[in-house]
């Protein structure tokens, strides 16, 4: 089960002014980054990644190891 509280964020500063964000699961050690777009709102662009993430999430949990 998808623990949303669970899943940690880092907004990471690059040399060149641009921006990361870094989504990451402890307890499966998933995780996933994209560069933000200056033009567009971090909300919106922390929402999209979000849910991609958990569409993961989800699939990782019921693909067998």
């Amino acid at each position: 089960m998808i623990e949303r509280e669970k899943i940690q964020m880092e907004l990471v500063k690059l040399k060149g002014g641009q921006r990361l964000l870094r989504l990451t699961e402890p307890k499966s050690g998933l995780s996933l980054e994209r560069k933000l777009n200056p033009e567009q709102p971090v909300a919106d662009q922390k929402k999209q990644l979000l849910s991609v993430f958990e569409a993961a999430l989800a699939r990782a949990e019921l693909t067998p190891v």
